[in-house]
């Protein structure tokens, strides 16, 4: 029975590079971010979906953005900082003060996104799971504990209702 359930287990975190990673994030944040330590911590991405219709070929490509999200109850506050898989820099943050947002809801369909509203004319779409395998794409990371006080967060206290 051994064997077999770890036959079928499916592919295992690798914590070590997972902690290597959560301490690079901070550093990046951290150093982006105004009072960074005073803020918890997750990866998220966003994707950017473009479709095209040339005659007989249709389709759509994605483009995945990777970010840093990191949040402060006292304040109320979200900030979002671009990065990329490896953690080799990051761009400019974006903060999101709830006092200060059209509006912002957690939406189940078709993904899991936290979505937020700072006026309107843009949006942004925090997409965030405990883990993800592909680090090509995503920053290899497990977060399954930081992910559930983000969504408390999100949903109790920062989502308008």
């Amino acid at each position: 029975m051994g064997f077999f359930s770890k036959l079928f287990k499916g592919p295992e975190i690798d914590m070590e590079k997972s902690r290597a990673n959560a301490e690079k994030m901070r550093a990046l944040f951290n150093q982006a971010v105004e009072n960074g330590a005073d803020y918890k911590l997750i990866f998220g991405y966003t994707e950017d979906v473009s479709r095209f219709n040339y005659g007989f070929v249709h389709g759509s490509k994605t483009k995945i953005g990777n970010l840093l999200v990191g949040w402060n109850e006292g304040s109320q506050t979200i900030v979002v900082v671009p990065t990329v898989p490896d953690l080799s820099g990051c761009g400019t943050p974006t903060y999101y003060r709830r006092g200060e947002i059209l509006k912002a809801y957690r939406n189940k369909y078709p993904t899991d996104a936290f979505v937020i509203y700072p006026d309107k004319k843009g949006y942004i779409a925090i997409n965030a799971y405990d883990w993800l395998e592909d680090e090509s794409l995503y920053v290899y990371v497990s977060q399954e504990e930081e992910l559930a006080a983000f969504t408390d967060f999100f949903v109790n206290r920062f989502a308008t209702k």
